[in-house]
């Protein structure tokens, strides 16, 4: 079984760090604060970033966006200190992630709107990178449509392990509409869990596999994720 944890608001808390250095970026390369700043829940920072810039009038080049993303992962790893003190695991997760870990054939990995190294900082800084195998994830920069990392990971964890990952035997685990349809559009069940700014009744409504409060019972995580698993 394949299992893709989403990174922030399922399995950790940065406090807005993300959104913050997004906009210091900004000002740094284009002179200004941006004045109209996209929703970012859910998406990928290539999606995200592409909004940003056509809401504030920067056309997004290749170039540009390319010359963003290394800016953006430079500043954000030098916020280490600001993630530590500011930041958190979402209760249940670090123990959620090690009992999965715990049982036999099943891979865990990441499927996120941040790029790589920022994801790999942000669950290594809270005590979860152990557990998950970050070479078969996929990332934010790797495409603008969420959906798409789904079988990206597939194919990772598939040619990595020598299994066939597939909608029977992948998982994704999200708290927002956007992580159901991505994990539904892109061949996957989806477990969510409430602990974003979206509601349980409204995962549900997205059309959700299961629905869970938060990580804290681990058994019914691990319940949810396996059961939800069709072998």
């Amino acid at each position: 079984m394949l299992v893709l944890w989403d990174v922030d608001q399922t399995l950790v808390n940065v406090d807005g760090l993300g959104g913050e250095t997004f906009a210091e970026v900004f000002r740094r390369l284009v002179g200004r604060l941006p004045e109209n700043s996209p929703p970012m829940s859910g998406r990928t920072d290539l999606d995200i970033l592409g909004e940003m810039l056509r809401r504030n009038g920067v056309a997004p080049t290749s170039r540009t966006v390319a010359r963003f993303q290394r800016e953006f992962e430079a500043a954000f790893h030098d916020k280490v200190a600001a993630l530590r003190r500011r930041g958190r695991a979402l209760p249940g997760a670090v123990d959620a992630v090690a009992a999965l870990a715990a049982r036999p054939g099943v891979v865990q990995s990441v499927l996120t709107g941040n790029m790589r190294s920022v994801a790999e900082l942000k669950l290594a800084t809270f005590g979860l990178a152990a557990w998950l195998d970050f070479e078969v994830g996929a990332y934010g920069t790797e495409s603008v449509t969420r959906a798409d990392l789904v079988p990206l990971a597939q194919e990772r964890a598939g040619r990595k392990y020598g299994a066939v990952f597939d909608a029977r035997s992948t998982v994704l685990v999200g708290d927002t509409p956007n992580d159901v349809a991505a994990g539904h559009q892109g061949g996957a069940r989806v477990v969510a869990v409430a602990t974003g700014r979206t509601s349980a009744a409204e995962l549900r409504a997205a059309g959700a596999d299961v629905v869970l409060p938060d990580l804290t019972d681990v058994d019914a995580v691990v319940a949810a994720v396996t059961g939800s698993a069709r072998r």
